[in-house]
């Protein structure tokens, strides 16, 4: 049992780590830090699971900063339990170019990092995820080999958030009991006391969504530890409200929006060290302070031993899956299974929305990778996202594979990502396309930490039809295309969804959506390719009768168009062939030779896609045509908006054959 005197001066060495960090670089946010480090200190020294040299050991309880603005207090601990990546000219080159310390901590950067923070809402949001694949997992492998905590710590802001809404609300129904969240309730933000706009009963809201939430001293070790073992015996999720004071110790800043976002100066911190009756220099931990906290890293090491002993003496089949499954790999057959669904699809020619062949294409997917974790936000039947192997997730059964997320796309788009973090599963959700706004916030971190969480997103175009133009996503794919190391990927058919979706469970390193069709598209891969061609991101479909005047460029339901407008122009002598672009990223990444042959020299260029132009010019130039949407959609049948916004074979035809003849 640590006294309260060593607390107190382990709790001091994180507090002046980071306000001296932050006084160094002259950035960053020393308050959290120094209201939170009697909470950080408590819940490492005394409950935490982990091993600071195993840091990726599996069945470690993770720690989430949701409140990703107070960095310096993940550091610090960081440095303190001995991680070996965490050194102290890291700690010293906080929010330099090049150091493992960013301005918010970002997951990849070091060890211990668990997912990237800093946007408010989005740690506790995934931290859903997190404790949802602890359950999935624990289901499938048992107690021995997983059985964990989350634990998260948010700040006024997380709460304010929108998503923290969705996130608790679905927490609270799935009865994540393993879920632990500290709020850090200094009642200050950037601009003030909360009180300037907010007065929401933070427990309340939380008791009203099914948690467990009450109010403690932030400050006082034995109220945080009681109240951490009561959460831990707890049926639901728990929040703990911890009172606090921003910036605690600093004479004249502690309790004000002074200590939140800039340094605090020479004096204050002059004044701090009286306060806490540190007189050690910056940087400098005492010796017997360093070693109690370097004993914590190691508190966990007999835990993580005894974990891997059952490992090892686990049952050989279910030792190699959860080895498979933690290190990311597909089962070894997945390649030969997609290549027979493919050639049967190309026999077949099913004639299906391209929502429908990712259903298709889902049904082989989850028979053949047991750990595709589904959902969809109150969509599943117009998304497809649901098979035959996958049944709903409950309280009362964690051992399925189907997320209903309920109208809430941030939230499952965030949790999601958790999922994905958390290891041993593939997790993908639905959506409308459209409502890809509302996730795309959780959509980009999944590009910036680079893993693979999947989205699908349906009902891709004004192909909708009579929901009218507030559902027909017209700009969405541009600018779902400008979030760097993001697939977009718009399938023409089934062949080329199946194609879409195995580079998807392929790229362990960068997130995908799959943008797919209400309407019926004919299948245009009529020719079995054992190649994956739809992974060159374009390729030549079909090609010109002679040497090419023109080169027709499209996706999804557009291809199909392309096709009918060259049969047009081949008739009329103009030799045309037509590319597919399934995806303009993989297609960026072609060798310089692929992508000069398949933009190829034709005269004419065009591009048909149902939405707006942004983008296409490094394909088709900024002379080419472009056949597509320069505005909002309508309302109407399928069969009226095409012709209506010369979206057709026969405009496209005709936009060519009036450039051919100058007019």
């Amino acid at each position: 049992m640590t006294s309260r005197e060593q607390h107190d001066r382990m709790a001091n060495a994180i507090r002046f780590l980071s306000m001296d960090a932050v006084e160094k670089a002259n950035s960053g946010h020393p308050g959290l830090p120094m209201g939170c480090a009697d909470i950080a200190t408590v819940l490492f020294s005394r409950f935490l699971k982990f091993d600071a040299k195993a840091p990726h050991w599996a069945d470690r309880d993770r720690f989430i900063l949701s409140a990703g603005h107070g960095s310096m207090l993940l550091y610090s601990l960081l440095y303190l339990t001995g991680y070996e990546d965490m050194t102290i000219d890291q700690i010293k080159n906080f929010r330099q170019l090049g150091s493992k310390t960013a301005g918010h901590p970002e997951y990849g950067h070091a060890a211990g990092i668990e997912t990237t923070t800093g946007p408010l809402g989005q740690g506790l949001a995934n931290s859903v995820g997190f404790a949802l694949g602890e359950r999935i997992m624990n289901a499938a492998f048992g107690n021995d080999l997983v059985n964990h905590y989350t634990y998260v710590l948010a700040g006024d802001g997380c709460l304010m958030e929108g998503v923290s809404h969705e996130a608790i609300a679905l927490a609270g129904h799935l009865k994540l009991n393993k879920l632990i969240v500290f709020w850090d309730n200094n009642n200050i933000s950037i601009d003030g006391p909360v009180s300037l706009a907010d007065n929401t009963d933070q427990v309340v809201r939380f008791q009203a969504s099914g948690w467990n939430a009450s109010h403690i001293d932030g400050t006082d070790p034995e109220a945080i530890a009681y109240a951490i073992e009561a959460a831990r015996h707890s049926d639901k999720p728990t929040m703990i409200a911890c009172k606090t004071t921003i910036g605690f110790g600093a004479p004249t800043k502690a309790g004000t929006n002074k200590a939140h976002g800039s340094p605090l100066g020479a004096d204050e911190i002059a004044g701090a060290r009286k306060f806490f009756n540190w007189d050690s220099p910056p940087f400098e931990i005492p010796a017997d302070i360093l070693d109690a906290w370097r004993a914590v890293g190691k508190n966990s090491t007999k835990a993580r031993t005894d974990w891997e002993g059952r490992l090892a003496k686990a049952e050989p089949k279910l030792k190699a899956e959860f080895e498979r499954r933690l290190a990311g790999n597909l089962p070894s057959n997945f390649d030969a299974v997609i290549a027979d669904y493919k050639k049967k699809l190309s026999a077949d020619k099913p004639k299906v929305a391209t929502r429908k062949s990712s259903e298709m294409a889902l049904e082989v997917i989850n028979g053949a990778v047991p750990e595709t974790i589904g959902g969809s936000a109150d969509l599943t039947g117009s998304n497809n996202t649901k098979t035959s192997q996958t049944k709903n997730i409950t309280p009362d059964d964690y051992g399925q594979r189907y997320v209903h997320y309920g109208i809430r796309e941030h939230g499952m788009a965030a949790a999601i990502n958790g999922l994905t973090l958390h290891g041993g599963l593939i997790a993908y959700g639905g959506t409308f396309l459209c409502f890809s706004d509302y996730a795309r916030p959780s959509m980009r971190l999944a590009s910036l930490m680079g893993i693979r969480s999947i989205f699908v997103m349906t009902h891709d175009s004004i192909g909708l039809g009579e929901d009218g133009p507030t559902h027909q996503p017209v700009e969405h794919l541009a600018a779902l295309r400008a979030i760097p190391n993001h697939n977009v990927f718009r399938p023409a058919d089934a062949v080329e969804t199946a194609e879409c979706w195995q580079i998807a469970l392929e790229s362990e390193k960068t997130p995908s959506t799959l943008a797919l069709t209400r309407q019926n598209l004919p299948t245009v891969r009529t020719e079995h390719s054992p190649k994956n061609l739809s992974s060159q991101g374009a390729y030549e479909l079909a090609a010109a009768g002679g040497e090419a005047v023109v080169t027709i460029f499209a996706t999804g339901s557009e291809v199909e168009i392309a096709l009918g407008a060259r049969d047009l122009l081949e008739k009329h002598g103009h030799p045309t062939r037509v590319v597919s672009v399934p995806c303009f990223e993989l297609f960026d990444q072609q060798s310089e030779d692929y992508r000069r042959k398949t933009i190829g020299d034709a005269k004419v260029k065009v591009a048909i896609e149902a939405g707006i132009r942004q983008g296409w010019d490094h394909l088709i130039g900024t002379d080419g045509i472009f056949v597509g949407m320069h505005g909002f959609g309508a309302s109407g049948t399928i069969e009226q908006l095409y012709p209506h916004f010369g979206i057709t074979a026969d405009a496209a035809a005709k936009a060519v054959e009036a450039r051919l003849h100058g007019k």
